[in-house]
């Protein structure tokens, strides 16, 4: 099942399956960070009161802000 990247808990692994932003720039500036369709991520830490969320992709630990992470799907892996 696909879902954004909020809806999931901190410690879980997923697979990112589409970007929905509208615009090259978006989707650009989250494949510099290293997210793309097909790579797996693990949530490391989501901060309270609507803060950012730590994703661990490839070994490198990203700061995703919230409006930016509810565009990002996933489907999550056991």
């Amino acid at each position: 099942m696909q879902m954004p990247i909020t809806s999931l808990r901190a410690g879980a692994v997923a697979q990112v399956t589409a970007l929905l932003g509208q615009g090259g720039s978006f989707q650009r500036k989250l494949r510099t960070m290293g997210i793309r369709e097909g790579k797996r991520l693990r949530v490391v830490a989501i901060h309270p009161f609507a803060g950012p969320l730590v994703l661990d992709i490839d070994g490198r630990q990203i700061t995703l802000g919230r409006s930016i992470a509810q565009r990002v799907m996933v489907r999550v892996e056991d």
